[in-house]
């Protein structure tokens, strides 16, 4: 694979907390226009492995190319306009409590210069509406809306500069069954949307994994074990992988063709 064809390259990433390894020489691509779901147990460095693909934590040692640019090299104005080209959905949000959710939506316009509050709200509530919620639901405080349309609200804000990567932190977690799978139509549905869009997500929700990822990367042992279709992987022999196939869905559960 060209390293045009790849959003996210990171090679021989190495981070630790003192004495506590999260990644050893840890390898990772994701492709342009995919759906990428990274999985792993509870320690195996997922959270810490998105933190560093959006500029938010740098590793000790490696190297993160982000649409071909090395990270390490970039000035302030670079990664400003660098981080302007992917949106971010929180596990739990991210939602500001004090400003009502069009505010929120609305906000990385306001960063990003615009000054016409009707146009930047008009954009807001079509991204609102573009995640199914009612045009009611932009007046509501963060604190006022369900776990389900939390999420919508928090995908819509993520949408907001129309990215072309997007990053998504357990979309699922904490959602009934019913709300959950509207996500995971969602998440199909914007990735449908807007054509050429790339979409990493952090989840340990098998409905994810089978029916919206393209690829999945398992992480444990510090490094990246296997990356692969769920059918692909589902034929590993590593116990660590193999972890993620006892009692899991049928296949009648399958992921996407791979792009």
């Amino acid at each position: 694979m060209t390293a045009a064809e790849l959003v996210i390259e990171m090679n021989g990433i190495c981070t630790a907390f003192g004495s506590h390894v999260v990644h050893k020489d840890l390898e990772l691509g994701v492709r342009r226009g995919e759906i990428l779901a990274i999985a792993g147990g509870s320690g195996s460095g997922k959270s810490v492995l998105l933190r560093e693909m959006t500029l938010l934590q740098r590793p000790d040692s490696g190297t993160v190319r982000l649409f071909g640019e090395d990270t390490a090299t970039l000035d302030r104005a670079q990664g400003i306009a660098l981080r302007r080209r992917w949106g971010v959905m929180f596990q739990k949000g991210g939602l500001f409590s004090a400003l009502d959710v069009r505010e929120n939506v609305g906000l990385p316009l306001r960063e990003r210069g615009e000054k016409d509050e009707a146009a930047i709200d008009t954009a807001a509530d079509a991204k609102l509406a573009l995640t199914g919620l009612p045009p009611e639901a932009g007046l509501k405080f963060p604190g006022e809306l369900s776990g389900g349309m939390l999420k919508r609200a928090a995908l819509a804000r993520a949408l907001a500069l129309d990215p072309e990567l997007l990053f998504l932190d357990e979309p699922t977690s904490g959602l009934d069954p019913a709300s959950a799978a509207g996500v995971n139509e969602l998440i199909l549905r914007t990735h449908a949307l807007y054509q050429g869009m790339t979409i990493v997500m952090i989840t340990h929700d098998l409905d994810l994994l089978w029916k919206v990822s393209h690829r999945v990367a398992v992480l444990g042992e510090c490094k990246v074990l296997a990356t692969g279709t769920m059918d692909e992987l589902s034929q590993h022999t590593h116990p660590i992988v193999r972890a993620y196939f006892v009692d899991t869905p049928a296949h009648a559960h399958r992921a996407p063709a791979t792009v």
